[in-house]
């Protein structure tokens, strides 16, 4: 069977996010696809090409189409909620792709998008990357507390004489406390500061 570029880069997504991003070598992804590691370089210039593809497998499914269609800030919460779906598959992958350059064209198209949205609703350009920027480190970090074991904070690990927060993690208040609560409530409340910035900015002084 012929091998392509995207079977290699999905074949690295499976190892990285089974096994860890450090496992992610030449030798065990060749090993994986049955190969030879000199016959993947057919088909990729090296690690840093490979990395790019996984990333833009991953930016596949990443929506962007609200920025044609909605106000800025209601794009970037329909933005934000793709972009966690997409990591949250893959979170081993989040600290590989968040230390390695960004060249994938599919990517910075991406970003062009939301940025160009940003600059258009009048931000500044620095800070519509700064906008931006802001909004995925939330989605990023919510990725990783999304795949988190339940069993990270939970009130039967805390000592008895913490009783304030024991009782704020009775599993009466779980549907409040999850990450998904706070990923949603987290991003209103960002959205909702982006909006006073913006507003205070749009009106001049009196």
């Amino acid at each position: 069977m012929n091998l392509t570029s995207r079977q290699i880069a999905l074949a690295a997504l499976d190892l990285a996010e089974k096994h860890g991003s450090d496992a992610l070598t030449m030798k065990r992804l060749a090993t994986k696809l049955g190969r030879q590691p000199s016959s993947l370089y057919n088909h990729i210039d090296g690690r840093e090409d490979l990395i790019e593809r996984m990333r833009a497998l991953i930016v596949e499914d990443i929506d962007t189409s609200s920025f044609a269609q909605l106000p800025w800030h209601e794009a970037l919460i329909v933005w934000a909620r793709s972009y966690l779906a997409a990591f949250a598959a893959r979170p081993n992958c989040i600290r590989l792709l968040a230390t390695t350059p960004i060249t994938d064209p599919s990517t910075l198209r991406m970003y062009d998008t939301v940025v160009t949205a940003l600059i258009d609703a009048g931000w500044a350009d620095g800070d519509a990357v700064a906008v931006m920027r802001t909004v995925e480190a939330h989605v990023l970090g919510s990725a990783l507390d999304a795949v988190a074991p339940s069993t990270l904070l939970a009130a039967d690990t805390v000592p008895a004489e913490l009783e304030t927060l024991r009782r704020a993690l009775a599993p009466e208040y779980a549907s409040t406390s999850s990450a998904a609560a706070a990923f949603t409530l987290g991003i209103a409340a960002l959205i909702a500061g982006l909006q006073t910035v913006r507003s205070a900015e749009a009106t001049p002084p009196q």
